[in-house]
This record gives C-alpha cells, structure tokens and sequence, in this order.
C-alpha cells in the first residue's frame, strides 16, 4: 500500500515580502500617529516646568506615559525619544495636547499666578464676527511707532522707557527685527512699535494694516533733520497718524535744539512752541532725562483722540512679525485691536488659520488671554502668515478654514486686478465720485531741480483736482519711495535721476508707476494731462431728434402718440421731453418705440412710428417730442 504524502498547510497571510522587481517602487507609506486624547484629570493643578526638560521627565510630571508624550510630538512633527531635551514652548505644546496647564517656574516663584491663572471666558459669550458695540466700548492702550533716522536713537529711546537692555541683544546695535512691547506709565500702559525704521512701518500700511495710532519721531539734537528724518516724516503725513517728535542727545555738547526746530518747520512740522500742534519734547536716552515728559505727552495725545475698544467681542488683531522656528514651528507676533483673544481661540490669519495653543506675552510669561491693544506671540498656526495680515478668531474651525480659502482668493483676484493706478490711466480715464487728489512722490538729482519743480506743479490749476506731493527728496528712487507709493496710491516722478535694483524689485512686485524725465516741461505737461484727466467730466445734453404727434390711441390706461419723425433720430434709450405750445410740459424717458407693430431700436427722419412716453399719457396732436441724451464731455 502506498505510503501517504504530508498534507502541505499554506503559510499564514501576511504581508508580501518585497521582490527583487519591486525594489523600484516608493516603499509602503507609514502608519499614522494615532489621535492624542486629553489625560489631565478634571480641576488638575498647573504643573509647574523649567526651561528646558527631558521627554521622561515630562511624562512624569504629567503623570502620563512616556508614548503619550512622543505620539503628541510626532502628531506635531517633531521626532523625540525619552531621553532627548525639549524647550519649554514645546512643553506647552505638549501640555495643550493631553489637557494639561502649565506655568513657567519663574513665574510660579514670582506668585505672579493671578496673571496665569486667568481662565478663557466661555466660546458662547463672545460677539463673533459683528461690529463693535457701542455701549461695550472701553479705553484701550494707545500703540506708538517710533521712526527717525539710523542712529539718532530710536532703539535706545526705547530700551531707555522700558527699562532693559534691548539694543545690547541687537546685532551691531541696529535694529534687526520688528518687536512690540508694553509699558505701564502712572497707570496707563502704552505700546511700542519699534521698527526697522519707517519702511516697515509703511509695508504694514500698504497691507491694509493701519495698526499705529502716534507716531514718535526722533530727532539727535545734534545732528537734527537727515534724508531718513524727512523720509519718516512724509511716511507718518501720508498715515495720518499725529506726530510727537522726541529731541534726542539733548546731553551732547553740540547739542541744537533751536536749529532742528527751524529744520523740522521748513519740512512742515511746525511745533507747538511755533504756532502749530505738534508737541517737541527733549529727551536723553542715556541720561534718561525727559522720559516722564514724552510718556505725558503721549498719553496726553491718546486721550484727545479718544482710543476705545470693545474687549467682550471675539478678537481681531494684525500680526506685526512672524517666523518659523526651531522646536516651536510658525510663531506670530499679534496686536490685538480689539476684543480679547484667548488661549484655544480657532483663529483665522490672512490664508492660514489654526487654534491658538499658547500665547507668550513680551516679557516671555505665558498668559491665557490678551486685551486690546496688547502685543503676544502665538503658537498653533500651521504655515507662517505675512506682517500685516489681520487675525479673527472665528466660531469653529469649518468658519475658520472658509474664511482663509475666501481671503486667498480675494488676493489672488486682487494681484491680477487690483494695482495702483498710473499717470496714463489717470489722464485716459475721467472718473467719476468726490474731488480727487493726484499724489505724487518727486524725487530730483540736485536740490535746485527739486525746488524749481515743486514751484512749477504748485502753479498748476488745481480748482477741482488737488495735487499733493506727499514726499520729495533728492536722489535716486529708493525702496522706502516706492514702499510709501505703494502704500498711498501715487506716483513716483523722477528728473534726471534713476531706479535702484531693490526699488526696481518692489515696484515690478507692486506695479508702482515710476515716470522718469529729463526734461522740466515735459514732466509739468504729463502731470497736467493726469489733472484734466481726472477732473469730473462735464455733463451735456444733445438733441438727437424731433417727432410730431400726428394722432393718439389709447390701449387700456396707456396713451399711444402717432408721430412722424421730423428731424434727425429718435432712440428707444433716449430722454424725452414733450413740448406743447413752444413750452416743456413733461420731461422723461421714452417707454417704447414702435415701427408699425414691431418695436425699433430707433427711426430716422420722415418715417412714422409709435410712442408711449414713460411716465404720463398727457399726449396731444399737435406737440413735440424732443428726444436727448446726456454724454459726458471730458475737461481739456
């Protein structure tokens, strides 16, 4: 008998291992990071961490497991093991993810909890997406800018107000970035905008963020009004933000206050002790001499211009810096305008939107939410936004991600339409609305070209069309020119000058005119074309034609003139007016115009036709119809 073969199972399933033939194709894609759940218990105290901590001892402090821990870094895109060393800002991310609070342990020792301690108001007692109410508005802090020429102190005017050491941290001493803090004055907090200087300023504006509510302008007593001064000064005009200029170096030797008071007169910066409304106030910010004074003044100038905001409304807030960053991703430095945002707030910021996962004040202390008018650093957002984009916080994260897709589309329409308009474009089109101001921002090699100029454009007529030279200077056309141009919606007008590579660059990317002449008559004829062209056309009426009424009908309530065409045309669009006995009695629109049965777009002389006159069935034998229309006529 044969012997029996060994029945042969087929090995259990699993997966293919990878042939030879396969090793061209993309290996399997990772599994993903599984969702992290809120470990914290309910009412858990804030648990206190250092600076800089080892991922095990996180875990031990949030009493979780240490795979906790890492599935929450991975879900955010940071590769750790147990015994690697994160920041603190990283823990707060962390913390967010499981439901944990934390404080820093400088704060926890300082007992400055109150501060931190702060719990979000509820989602549902915020006033989302409406106006402020007026009945809720309350004074804010006011945000000041300060400007001024390289060197002249700026950074040191505001290290010297807040007390630190700011410049000490700067490379070179310049300012290298833009930074907003706050400080507290007799009671009354003030926050400062220290800028790169007026170009960033102006490149917030050109953006639609308006965020600066007094501008300081520093001027060293001893070297007084430089191109950047005048520059600064023409920037802060063209924001309509007031102007409270700080007399810095007034310790030096060669200090002359009187002198940079005649500079800053002759630039249209009358000071008050002159007869104007601009406040000067003397300062050092060595010998931190006159600071009490200046703060004075600024609160004195916020209070005329009566700064409110409603803090109960959901927030809406402009980024002032923001960059990507190791161990923390996208952090965005945010103004907050009006309302209060909180920590966990969905947020929607120009094109991206996100939730707010901490918040860190400008002294590094993390806070739970921030009031109008008060600057912090944000982590949550998934891709950096742009300076200047506007923050809302928005009902959830659906409203949120319609509102950013909706933002990018505006911006991607506005590039291709939207752009500032040129001189032929003034000149080609006459525009219609209120009075029109042509700006223009003139720049010339020599000072007596620059002067010869400006006296020629003053003496152009300007009855019903303003020309405002809102900047002018000597030398070529610079990035900061075509940054204010941009920004204001002007001209730029050269004489026998040229464009520098980065100004170039700025106004091919915004689409700034730049009109360069080397003759003085031709630049004055070019800029007189464009007030014509903009002047509002001059309405006239012409007659187009006359019609008789020979007969009437009557078809229910509306009356029927039966008229031959005596002269020139009658149009079915056209006004009408009805004369009877040499005088109008009825002046209105045609309703219709027949050719025997059939409506005409028109008839000429000796034909008959029908027409019902829109408006009154008050028609004879014998009266005339007057058809006109009403052209534009364009100024010249």
């Amino acid at each position: 008998m044969p012997k029996a073969r060994p029945r042969r199972f087929p090995p259990p399933r699993g997966p293919r291992p990878r042939r030879r033939s396969d090793r061209g194709a993309p290996p399997p894609p990772p599994p993903q990071a599984a969702p992290v759940v809120a470990l914290a218990p309910e009412g858990a105290a804030p648990v206190v961490l250092p600076r800089q901590i080892r991922v095990e001892d996180l875990a031990k402090a949030f009493d979780v497991s240490v795979v906790d821990v890492i599935r929450a870094l991975v879900n955010m895109g940071l590769m750790a093991t147990k015994n690697e060393t994160i920041d603190y800002d990283t823990a707060v991310l962390v913390a967010t993810e499981l439901g944990f609070e934390v404080v820093p342990e400088q704060v926890a020792a300082e007992e400055t909890g109150p501060e931190i301690a702060e719990e979000p108001a509820p989602a549902a007692q915020k006033i989302l997406w409406t106006d402020d109410d007026p009945a809720r508005l309350r004074e804010r802090a006011p945000v000041v800018t300060v400007l001024g020429h390289v060197d002249h102190g700026k950074t040191s005017l505001l290290d010297a107000v807040r007390q630190t050491n700011i410049t000490a941290r700067e490379s070179g001493g310049i300012t290298q970035h833009i930074g907003a803090y706050q400080i507290e004055h007799k009671g009354r907090k003030v926050t400062w905008i220290d800028t790169p200087g007026h170009q960033a300023f102006t490149a917030m504006r050109a953006r639609g963020a308006s965020i600066t509510d007094i501008a300081v302008l520093v001027v060293a007593a001893d070297d007084g009004v430089q191109p950047q001064t005048i520059e600064a000064i023409s920037h802060a005009k063209a924001a309509e933000v007031p102007i409270v200029v700080a007399l810095n170096k007034i310790d030096k030797s060669d200090a002359d206050p009187e002198r940079v008071k005649g500079q800053l007169a002759e630039q249209g910066v009358t000071i008050e002790e002159y007869g104007g409304d601009v406040p000067l106030v003397p300062v050092s910010a060595r010998t931190k001499q006159g600071l009490e004074d200046l703060l004075d003044v600024i609160v004195l100038v916020a209070d005329v211009r009566d700064l409110k905001a409603d803090p109960e409304r959901a927030a809406i807030g402009n980024v002032v810096e923001a960059h990507l960053e190791s161990g923390r991703g996208p952090v965005a430095t945010i103004l907050v305008r009006t309302g209060t945002l909180e920590r966990g707030d969905q947020v929607v910021v120009g094109t991206t939107y996100g939730r707010v996962r901490a918040m860190v004040d400008d002294r590094g202390k993390t806070i739970n939410r921030a009031e109008p008018s008060r600057p912090v650093e944000i982590l949550g957002l998934p891709r950096v936004p742009e300076a200047g984009d506007v923050l809302r916080v928005a009902p959830d994260e659906k409203t949120a991600k319609a509102a950013a897709e909706e933002e990018q589309r505006r911006r991607a329409e506005g590039a291709a339409g939207e752009r500032p308009a040129t001189l032929d474009e003034m000149f080609a089109q006459a525009k219609e609305g209120k009075t029109k101001e042509l700006k223009i921002v003139l720049k010339a090699d020599v000072q007596g070209s620059l002067e010869a100029i400006r006296g020629s454009l003053a003496k152009l007529p300007q009855d019903e069309v303003g020309l405002n030279v809102i900047h002018s200077g000597v030398g070529d056309v610079t990035e900061s020119d075509v940054t204010l141009a941009a920004a204001s919606n002007a001209v730029i007008v050269g004489f026998n000058n040229k464009l520098d590579a980065p100004a170039k660059r700025v106004a091919d990317s915004t689409g700034v005119e730049v009109r360069s002449y080397k003759v003085i008559y031709e630049l004055l004829d070019d800029v007189q074309k464009a007030l014509l062209g903009m002047l509002e056309p001059e309405m006239v009426e012409q007659v187009i034609g006359h019609a008789e009424v020979r007969q009437t009908f009557t078809a229910g309530k509306t009356t029927i003139a039966g008229c031959m065409v005596v002269d020139g045309v009658i149009r079915r669009a056209a006004q009408a007016r009805l004369i009877r006995g040499g005088v109008p009695v009825f002046d209105g629109r045609l309703g219709s115009l027949k050719r025997f049965k059939d409506d005409a777009r028109e008839v000429n002389a000796g034909l008959e036709c029908g027409i019902v006159l829109d408006g009154t069935n008050d028609v004879a034998v014998g009266d005339i119809i007057e058809a006109y229309v009403i052209q534009a006529k364009p100024r010249g």
